[in-house]
């Protein structure tokens, strides 16, 4: 009965979400706006393009109805990006519709399933008051049960009080929650700038005077820059004094390309001093491999060929070097009882074994071995390989870690291919 009425509602979505598309506004955006405040921050697009530059590159597809509300965001922001319960929504598409004073948000897969958001909840009611601002925001699982999100919330509420908008946080027992699983803020007020971009977000005590928590941060402090790129954010104490906080820093700047790209970013003290960096790896900025050098050349073929040599000459430790503990070794089988080609696998821990004693007659290989190998390409810390010996032909895949090569694949038969039935 549960799951027909999921399907009742999932259809009337669908067809509220239609009938709106029909006499709706699309708009395409390279960018979300970047919140690690609160879901009380409206969902925005930043950097508008158009239809025809959107087919060729990451965005999303935001669709508001007559009367301006957001009724659907399709998710085609393919480029890698940090995955963050505020600032991402993790589904290919957000069905929002408006009824009284409730916005229900629902999050469907490419397949139009029902999924989890960024939050790790199904759906989402936000309550409003007359003004259209945000009061209250429930998560539901798909039987339209209230769950908590994956920072143990289930329930937000807010209201404003002085300057400020007061956020609480309630778990599904309406115990008081943190600002998130990793953050001690308990009960926070939050200021912001006219067109929404939040400016400070405060740790409140019972009196909703501003205090500091236990590592003496009262607040943090955000800068957007005209495009609406969060380029800086600041730690306070109750004073409004720069201090360090949890993560060891004071100042956190922000950088981005021209298209608004997030491709860098710099930790700083109290003093404004450059503590630690690092470019922002993605996949936006492609760098291609250098050429693979003499030193990993050689590597790679010695490793490649001591699996050979560890059989040849009983070398159970040179096998251990050379094997990739996640090994993957596989060929071709023939089942007779099932009368079907099937693929069987030898475990590294079999292999060390053979090479301990499986030529211990010295009769496996001739007593020249024909050991030939052929890289066919290197890329950075991957490479693959053909193998040629007596008996086999081979495919390696070889990879790179802790500065060490060592085989992580192999698909081998028979150099005699009569040896198989078919």
């Amino acid at each position: 009965m549960k799951l027909k009425s999921l399907h009742i509602a999932l259809i009337i979505l669908c067809i509220t979400s239609l009938t709106y598309a029909q006499n709706s506004t699309k708009k395409y955006f390279r960018h979300l706006k970047y919140n690690h405040v609160s879901p009380y921050i409206k969902l925005t697009g930043i950097y508008p393009i158009d239809e025809l530059t959107a087919r060729n590159t990451s965005h999303y597809i935001f669709i508001y109805n007559n009367d301006n509300q957001l009724i659907e965001i399709t998710n085609n922001h393919y480029f890698t990006e940090r995955r963050h319960p505020l600032a991402s929504i993790g589904a290919y598409k957000t069905i929002i519709s408006h009824k009284n004073n409730k916005e229900t948000r629902v999050f469907l897969n490419k397949n139009g399933k029902r999924i989890t958001n960024d939050r790790q909840v199904y759906k989402e009611i936000f309550t409003t008051n007359k003004n259209g601002d945000y009061k209250k925001l429930a998560f539901f699982d798909l039987n339209d049960k209230t769950m908590e999100s994956n920072w143990k919330i289930s329930e937000y509420n807010w209201f404003k009080k002085n300057e400020m908008i007061i956020e609480k946080r309630y778990g599904l027992k309406k115990e008081p929650r943190n600002l998130s699983t990793y953050f001690e803020f308990g009960v926070t007020g939050m200021t912001f700038k006219k067109d929404g971009s939040p400016i400070g977000n405060y740790n409140l005590n019972k009196d909703y005077k501003i205090t500091n928590n236990s590592v003496g941060v009262a607040s943090y402090q955000d800068t957007y820059d005209k495009n609406g790129n969060h380029i800086k954010y600041t730690y306070h104490d109750k004073n409004n004094k720069l201090v360090i906080n949890q993560f060891g820093l004071a100042i956190g700047r922000k950088e981005y390309d021209k298209l608004g790209n997030y491709i860098k970013q710099g930790h700083y003290d109290i003093d404004d001093n450059f503590i630690r960096g690092r470019d922002i790896a993605n996949n936006q900025h492609i760098v291609l491999s250098k050429k693979a050098s003499r030193k990993d050349t050689l590597e790679i073929k010695r490793v490649s060929l001591g699996y050979l040599i560890a059989l040849q000459e009983l070398k159970p430790n040179l096998m251990k070097v050379v094997m990739n503990d996640s090994l993957n070794k596989v060929t071709l089988g023939y089942n007779r009882k099932i009368k079907k080609e099937v693929v069987t696998a030898i475990s590294r821990k079999r292999m060390i074994q053979n090479a301990k004693n499986w030529n211990k007659s010295n009769t496996k290989f001739p007593p020249v071995p024909n050991n030939q190998i052929k890289i066919l390409d290197i890329y950075h810390r991957i490479a693959t390989v053909k193998l040629y010996s007596d008996n086999w032909i081979e495919y390696l895949h070889l990879i790179k870690t802790n500065d060490k090569w060592s085989i992580i694949n192999l698909l081998w038969q028979h150099k005699n291919t009569k040896m198989y039935p078919f």
